[in-house]
């Protein structure tokens, strides 16, 4: 039941609403007198169910810091109506879970991320009531992976990285480091980060680059687009097609790196049938200063 002093507390302000501004410029808040007054609805209720979903829920235990809520949300570009959505999020799992509340946005663009990272002022100017400052990752902060022993120590941290620097320029060069650490993993494993970066990459003109990965070696990588490419039969036997691929791919390593690759080269790494030892040299070919670096201490 709503006690007097209650109804008393609120009621003034309905009767005087200018009592409002003319108290606080007592404690020096420059507010104006209002001009015109109108009672709103005071049932906050939402009558039509109203969906609100956050991409991902996370609730995260620690033994230092203890217990809180990480909400996850991939965002592709700018939007004026997400803020509010993610006070939104922020206030209604703390209401919800009485647990504190961490918000991360990972975007693709540097853009979107130096948007996204805010802070976001809701409230009049001269007194916020509320600010929201989401933490970002994107291009900015992810670090890019040049070593695919580096990457393979971490793979959801390459794949994180793969998938955000997916727009840049050198995003060809990234991608075969990525997959080249998912070689080093089990199957099993390898295929679901390989499927998680094709979704990631989306529109990517990168996306391209990594379909082509997907197909050279389809023991690891049995993405949608190869398995459609084999049931098309554009697919060679697929022994015959690893080794072709990664011919393909060291050549094409050594190509965009601007290293020089003399005909002996070229002939020797397409002559090669042992899937093995291209695997190496396809290593080999991410570091490399000079073509013939590629043969170090082989035979064949």
């Amino acid at each position: 039941m709503v006690s007097s002093s209650h109804e008393a507390m609120h009621r003034i302000f309905q009767k005087d609403p200018g009592v409002f501004s003319r108290t606080f410029r007592t404690l020096d808040l420059p507010l104006a007198d209002p001009d015109t007054v109108s009672l709103m609805p005071t049932d906050l209720t939402e009558i039509k169910p109203l969906e609100r979903r956050v991409d991902t829920l996370l609730r995260i235990d620690t033994v230092m810091d203890g217990s809180y809520l990480l909400a996850v949300e991939a965002q592709g570009r700018k939007d004026p109506d997400k803020p509010a959505s993610w006070a939104y999020y922020l206030a209604y799992l703390h209401t919800k879970y009485r647990l504190p509340a961490v918000l991360l946005v990972t975007c693709q663009d540097r853009g979107t991320a130096t948007w996204a990272s805010g802070p976001f002022v809701f409230g009049p100017d001269y007194w916020p009531m509320l600010t929201i400052r989401p933490l970002v990752l994107g291009p900015h902060n992810v670090p890019v992976l040049t070593d695919a022993r580096t990457a393979a120590k971490d793979i959801a941290l390459a794949t994180l990285s793969a998938i955000t620097h997916g727009r840049d320029a050198n995003a060809d060069a990234i991608l075969r480091i990525h997959a080249a650490a998912l070689r080093t993993v089990d199957e099993e494993t390898a295929e679901f980060f390989a499927e998680l970066t094709e979704l990631g990459l989306g529109s990517a003109p990168a996306a391209k680059t990594w379909r082509h990965l997907m197909t050279v070696d389809l023991a690891f990588f049995r993405s949608e687009t190869s398995e459609r490419l084999r049931a098309e039969g554009r697919v060679l036997g697929r022994e015959e097609g690893r080794i072709q691929g990664r011919a393909e791919d060291i050549l094409r390593i050594l190509e965009r790196r601007g290293i020089e690759t003399p005909d002996t080269v070229r002939d020797r790494v397409t002559s090669c049938t042992d899937i093995d030892t291209l695997d190496t040299w396809f290593d080999r070919a991410l570091t490399a200063t000079t073509a013939e670096d590629l043969f170090a201490g082989t035979t064949s």
